[in-house]
């Protein structure tokens, strides 16, 4: 093993992660996958026909060819959203060579690496759909090379092979289609023999298909309602009385006052729009519709609209979605409303105002149950000050 101290750091990193991982657990699977893509090996041409031919010769690289296609197969364990161990089989192509030799003669040389390999996969989320991972892994790869001379080139060993143990690296990002279906980007770097006893590093650059199995909950925030208008009864006005001086006990009322119209309207956000998403579906642009031709004839003075998720998710993430889906609905009131811009306010209120009571809905897994008990949170509600 060439790199033992990248190895033991591995092996403790492994640990750490399954110590730690029944506290982080929340949603666990299965998967298998499969990526192909570039590979390009940084080879040392030059050294590796020094070392082939024979005493008394020498050689001059004439070509190169340090790409060529290739792929990998693999399976995992998603730990958790955060977390996954995957273990696969990698072969990253042949990469070849061509030089001249003194006295008269060529070489050509090939290099081929294949092997397996264990790798600790980390995710972190951006949206509910896409996540940013990074990989550490160990890799166990088997070279075998290829060597043929012409004239006088002698090749002491035309096929020798190694196998070595070494580390494995990447980058990329990873995006779900559905529960059962996530594309993934990647970049990674493999550190293997050449098969002559020097370390040479290869890269790949592919694209993959995860697919998950054995999932058994539903996709989170797939919850369909129907829309809900519930307005909140209209405060009666208060009547003006005015009291003539004595001793004259005449009593005068002032004509009723306008209206006062304090609204509140909730909606649910699953009929609104759709999943992770902040456009206006039909069926909500529907239910604004409705709402609009009630505040018809209305003499607006504030419009206050405020979105709302659950607790599922990090903070950050529902802060930006529920904005926008505010932002949303007030462009829908000024757009097909002809409401004053000046006079809405749009807020996205994150997880902060729950209509569930604490202790409702418990737990933190994203188990079907919990999202449905939860549904009522994810909402928008918009609140009216004016007279009618």
């Amino acid at each position: 093993m060439k790199n033992p101290h990248a190895l033991r750091l591995v092996a403790l990193a492994s640990l750490g992660a399954l110590l730690a991982a029944p506290a982080l657990a929340q949603d666990s699977y299965n998967y298998f996958g499969l990526s192909v893509g570039k590979s390009r090996a940084r080879l040392d041409n030059q050294g590796i026909a020094n070392s082939v031919i024979g005493a008394g010769q020498t050689a001059t690289i004439t070509g190169t060819n340090p790409k060529d296609t290739g792929y990998k197969v693999f399976g995992g364990y998603q730990v958790n959203r955060y977390l996954a161990f995957e273990l696969g089989f990698f072969k990253l192509g042949e990469f070849e060579f061509a030089a001249n030799t003194t006295p008269n003669g060529t070489l050509k040389g090939q290099v081929r690496p294949q092997g397996a390999n264990f790798d600790i996969v980390g995710l972190l989320p951006v949206t509910e759909n896409l996540s940013v991972l990074g990989r550490v892994g160990v890799q166990y790869a088997r070279v075998r090379d290829n060597f043929s001379g012409t004239g006088t080139t002698v090749v002491a060993n035309p096929t020798p092979s190694n196998r070595n143990a070494n580390y494995k690296v990447g980058v990329g990002a990873q995006y779900a289609f559905s529960p059962s279906v996530q594309m993934r980007l990647e970049a990674e770097r493999y550190r293997v023999d050449d098969a002559l006893g020097r370390d040479v590093n290869a890269n790949m650059y592919s694209v993959g298909f995860v697919f998950p199995f054995g999932r058994s909950e539903a996709p989170v925030r797939r919850v369909t309602a129907e829309p809900v208008y519930v307005p909140m009864a209209a405060v009666p006005p208060p009547v003006a009385v005015a009291v003539a001086p004595m001793p004259a006990p005449v009593v005068a009322f002032a004509p009723p006052a306008a209206k006062a119209m304090p609204v509140r309207v909730s909606f649910s956000a699953e009929s609104m729009y759709g999943f992770d998403r902040a456009e206006i579906r039909p069926e909500g642009k529907a239910a604004l519709d409705t709402f609009l031709r009630e505040m018809q004839g209305s003499s607006f003075q504030v419009v206050v609209v405020e979105g709302h998720t659950d607790r599922l998710g990090s903070t950050a993430y529902n802060q930006k979605l529920s904005q926008e889906r505010a932002d949303a609905v007030k462009s829908y009131l000024v757009s097909a409303g002809q409401m004053d811009p000046s006079k809405i306010t749009a807020v996205g209120k994150s997880e902060s105002m729950p209509v569930t009571k604490a202790g409702d809905c418990k737990g933190m897994a994203q188990t079907a149950k919990l999202v449905a008990c939860l549904q009522p949170d994810r909402r928008v509600e918009i609140e009216v000050s004016g007279t009618r």
